[in-house]
């Protein structure tokens, strides 16, 4: 049976929704083309019951120890559960990872950081090892820059691909883009989107106005949410890379400059797993005319990149299959705000097609 070995670090609400959905999603009828929520059942010759996790880590001393399957609903986790299914046991215990600068001073509590000293040296790449990861996942908070370079290191060394799902440029940073190059694997990022989410609508409302010829003249994004992603992102210092993500995936579509405000606006502790967007743009039609668009999204924030992340693992697993090293162009393009090569959503999404096919090479 085919199969994806799967290491995921950061066990958030990310890790919760991605781990969810592919018990749940596995349970479908194998044999319907289309399932509501998800772009690709079939991704090649993958499914998602092929994907397995096979190792976790985690800094948050109420997950360390628990199996996978339980610590996704540990504290201070909110992503809603998809079913009344239990999840079933993975038989993989969460494990201490590095801390880092992967938690900031006023996060120490919330993420119920654990205690330094009452943790022994932990082998990283031995245990990636051990359980023959061939993909390993980055779910860290935003700003972790040296935390994810050390797990980018730890994939090199484990000999598993890397997928970025955070704002700390590594698929799209030329110096390691190389070192994957060199050791033959594939990596893919930089900066998880949304299956619907903010940015993918920002650009789909600055692509129509730009193709019916609307000159564009200023443009925002606000977001406001409740869990542990938006109370992280209340330290500036920690967004530096996250505004260069999301602002760059709008305005790299734009063949002039535009003054923009995108990123994380405030934190609503009772919307807790719930994030709202407002979208703002104006411009210049027809005889000068003004025109201005205003958007309000409203969804659950956590599920939102799962399906998406699925197609990426099957995506990186077939670039493993085919002995493809450095950054997947394809599905970075589709899947990331940050990816090495920016282009058009119906391109991106044209390059996966052929990707699946054979057709392109990355």
């Amino acid at each position: 049976m085919p199969e994806i070995r799967v290491a995921i670090v950061g066990v958030g609400n990310c890790a919760s929704a991605l781990i969810q959905g592919v018990q749940y999603y596995s349970k479908k009828k194998e044999e319907e083309e289309k399932i509501p929520g998800l772009m690709h059942v079939n991704f090649g010759v993958y499914r998602l019951r092929d994907i397995k996790f096979v190792a976790s880590f985690d800094v948050n001393e109420l997950k360390l120890g628990k199996d996978l399957s339980e610590a996704i609903f540990a504290h201070p986790n909110k992503c809603i559960s998809f079913s009344e299914d239990k999840i079933d046991s993975f038989g993989v215990k969460v494990l201490p990872g590095p801390i880092l600068d992967g938690v900031g001073p006023h996060m120490v509590g919330a993420f119920h950081c654990y205690d330094p000293e009452k943790i022994g040296d932990v082998d990283h790449v031995g245990i990636l090892q051990k359980a023959k990861t061939e993909v390993l996942i980055n779910f860290l908070p935003v700003g972790s820059r040296e935390a994810t370079k050390f797990w980018a290191n730890a994939a090199l060394e484990a000999d598993c691909a890397f997928i970025n799902g955070i704002p700390e440029f590594i698929a799209s940073d030329e110096t390691w883009a190389k070192k994957f190059v060199d050791r033959g694997l594939p990596v893919a990022g930089d900066d998880i989107k949304s299956q619907i989410g903010a940015t993918i609508l920002h650009r789909q409302i600055a692509s129509l106005l730009l193709d019916r010829g609307v000159r564009i003249e200023e443009s925002y994004q606000l977001n406001i949410g409740g869990n542990t992603d938006f109370l992280n992102m209340t330290v500036e210092e920690r967004l530096k890379s996250k505004r260069i993500s999301k602002t760059e995936a709008v305005t790299s579509l734009l063949p002039y400059e535009v003054p923009t405000r995108i990123g994380p606006s405030d934190y609503v502790p009772f919307l807790e797993d719930k994030k709202i967007c407002y979208i703002h743009v104006k411009g210049r039609k027809f005889g000068d005319a003004p025109v201005s668009i205003d958007a309000k999204l409203t969804v659950e924030d956590s599920p939102n990149s799962a399906g998406v992340m699925i197609d990426v693992i099957r995506a990186v697993k077939i670039a493993l299959d085919r002995e493809i090293s450095g950054p997947l162009i394809s599905i970075s393009a589709c899947a990331f705000k940050h990816p090495p090569l920016q282009v058009p959503d119906d391109i991106a999404k044209q390059w996966i097609e052929e990707f699946i096919e054979g057709k392109r090479e990355r």
